[in-house]
């Protein structure tokens, strides 16, 4: 008899502890829905300008370093970079980002600039280690950013990795496999990505036995998933791909994913076809129709366009 109560006490612990650990774990999930896109914070910096002061500019600072446009490593007046102060460098790096979204360069966050950052994006800096050359129209500049070398850069666009990696010419034949954290129902988007790559390219695609002997590998990661470029939830960074010959290609599972233009969520195939560019070896764009454009916004698709393989014949001398 008391082993009979014994075991329906455990029994009805076991229960219990199931239902707590369910219960915190919706609890966890409605609080994390909740969470402010990660980009939210500009809204609240809308109208700063140089020389103000005000919480949330260090974040800016983050935030425009990590996409390229802001290095006070290199810089000779480092008085500002932890602090929220609006300095020189600041407003040097927004006039560089509003040029290259074909914004009027003001050096103030104004609206349309904040619109613009707060767009979901792709993870890939637009400007690459603080120094990177970008080719524009057949022309080769130089931009460095805090007492560097040059200047001013201009973003015109496509634009390719530092030092131009592309695969050699005896891998025109790459393969692809995805990583078991890939839905099945990413799978078909990204394939017909690749092929609309090969059609316009001197590339061919095929599926590999093995994830081993994959040239390309996909799969859908969370926050920080060990390759130095941790995502940030939905609403932020969308995906990332490394330059030739890394052949990783990441998705944000936290994001909202679709086939096709949904509402609210982000169409599997664009995103695809963008970050595919990156691993043939293809930088940013600043034409806004072009696949390579950093930025795509919810229930949005996009297809190849002529900037994009003028971008791929030039980096291949094909």
């Amino acid at each position: 008899m008391a082993l009979k109560i014994s075991a329906l006490f455990s029994c009805i612990f076991l229960i219990f502890l199931v239902l707590l650990v369910s219960c915190n774990a919706k609890k966890t999930e409605r609080t994390n829905s909740k969470k402010s896109p990660p980009f939210d914070f500009i809204k609240h910096l809308e109208g700063c300008h140089k020389g103000e002061k005000i919480k949330g500019i260090q974040e800016l600072k983050k935030y425009l370093e990590k996409y390229g446009y802001l290095d006070y490593h290199h810089s000779r007046n480092k008085t500002h970079e932890n602090d929220d102060e609006f300095d020189d460098l600041l407003e040097s790096a927004i006039k560089t980002y509003q040029f290259n979204y074909h914004i009027n360069a003001t050096g103030i966050l104004d609206s349309e600039t904040a619109s613009k950052m707060m767009t979901p994006r792709c993870g890939v800096a637009d400007i690459i280690n603080g120094t990177t050359r970008m080719r524009v129209g057949g022309m080769k500049n130089q931009y460095s950013h805090g007492g560097g070398r040059s200047s001013i850069h201009t973003v015109s666009h496509y634009s390719f990795f530092p030092e131009n990696p592309r695969w050699p010419s005896s891998s025109t034949h790459l393969t692809y496999q995805f990583s078991r954290s890939t839905p099945a129902e990413a799978k078909e988007p990204v394939s017909r990505a690749l092929e609309k790559w090969a059609s316009a390219t001197h590339f061919k695609f095929s599926l590999a036995q093995n994830i081993q002997n994959a040239d390309l590998v996909i799969g859908f990661h969370r926050r920080n998933h060990g390759d130095g470029a941790p995502f940030d939830g939905r609403g932020g960074i969308l995906a990332h791909a490394f330059a030739p010959t890394d052949g990783r290609f990441h998705y944000d599972a936290d994001e909202s994913w679709s086939v096709g233009a949904i509402p609210g969520q982000h169409d599997l195939e664009t995103v695809a076809l963008h970050e595919i560019g990156h691993l043939l070896g293809l930088g940013h764009s600043s034409v806004e129709d072009a696949i390579m454009y950093a930025r795509i916004s919810a229930g949005v698709t996009k297809n190849l366009h002529a900037d994009d393989i003028q971008g791929i014949k030039a980096l291949y001398n094909v």
